[in-house]
């Protein structure tokens, strides 16, 4: 599946989660991921990620499509992270 994921976190750990999102998914900007997941490792960042939030202080958005080619993305001004396809 396709997913882009954004959170919003306490400064302290932002790092940490910085850090947990791009092991599974691709940095678009700040706070913001996307990329292909499978449903078990889409589970197992958002167990992980659980552990370092504050649930009842920090958020967590995880928008899930089959398939990349059912969105349309528009960047206006500066894309933060260019997405390559390397073949």
């Amino acid at each position: 599946m396709y997913v882009i994921l954004v959170y919003d976190v306490g400064e302290k750990r932002v790092g940490k989660m910085l850090k947990l999102c791009r092991k599974y998914l691709h940095w678009v900007q700040n706070s913001v991921f996307e990329g292909e997941i499978t449903e078990v490792k889409l589970k197992e960042l958002t167990i992980k990620a659980k552990a370092i939030m504050d649930v009842g202080e920090d958020s967590m958005l995880i928008f899930k499509s089959r398939d990349e080619k059912w969105l349309e993305k528009e960047v206006v001004g500066l894309e933060k992270n260019e997405l390559d396809n390397f073949i």
